[in-house]
């Protein structure tokens, strides 16, 4: 499996986690709701829908909705396909969730595993967040060993392009370094009474608590760093 069908994957595990879906209402909310997929096809999407029914971790269900049947009828066609999670699909994507390794730190698996926040514990939260953060610090390192090699060799355009790089990347761990403060202050918040209301609501995968209030939630978008 590639790197992109397994990003692609999980996203769909997460989104038919909320609610079972048509293709067409996943293939909106992949391109509206995570950025990464922008440009992918439905030619993308149905080989990936089969092979999760195919692992028993997605069912196919005819779409229940009248408008569904009578769309279906006018057209002398079966109705829409309903994609729902299965049991064992809710498991896998539970265990997804909680690998922290090296790849989550990667631009667009960071990006979707930022995405589902929400759903994911806290703990994970703060290892991919510092991962990430670790991971652009040493991006911008060589970034910065490199440009003071090369800057007499530049042109102004070429040298204003390293510079713009850069500085993606140093807004994007400005934005990190926010949302790892404000992760470790939500959990300070709730730290004082261990068997309180507090720590129970701590417990759940959804509990955001710390977020920054401006809108430095979304990530930055990795195309912005044209120097990888």
């Amino acid at each position: 499996m590639s790197r992109r069908s397994g990003i692609l994957e999980f996203a769909v595990l997460g989104l038919l986690r909320e609610a079972p879906m048509h293709g067409y209402e996943l293939r909106k909310r992949l391109n509206t709701s995570l950025g990464i997929f922008r440009a992918f096809s439905y030619g993308t999407l149905y080989p990936c829908l089969k092979t999760l029914v195919a692992n028993g971790w997605l069912i196919e269900e005819p779409g229940s909705g009248p408008e569904d049947a009578l769309a279906a009828s006018l057209a002398g066609r079966r109705a829409k396909i309903v994609y729902r999670l299965t049991a064992e699909g809710k498991e896998h994507f539970e265990e997804l969730l909680s690998h922290t390794g090296p790849d989550t730190w990667e631009d667009e698996n960071f990006a979707a595993r930022f995405a589902f926040f929400g759903q994911t514990e806290r703990d994970v939260r703060m290892r991919v967040l510092e991962g990430r953060r670790s991971r652009l610090e040493e991006r911008l390192e060589k970034m910065r060993a490199s440009l003071a090699r090369t800057r007499e060799r530049l042109d102004d355009y070429t040298l204003e392009l390293q510079r713009h790089g850069m500085e993606s990347v140093e807004r994007e761990v400005r934005w990190l370094n926010e949302l790892i403060e404000s992760e470790r202050a939500g959990r300070d918040r709730r730290s004082p009474d261990p068997g309180g209301p507090a720590a129970q609501q701590d417990n759940t995968s959804g509990e955001t608590g710390g977020l920054p209030r401006h809108g430095g939630s979304t990530p930055p978008d990795p195309s912005d760093d044209t120097t990888k």
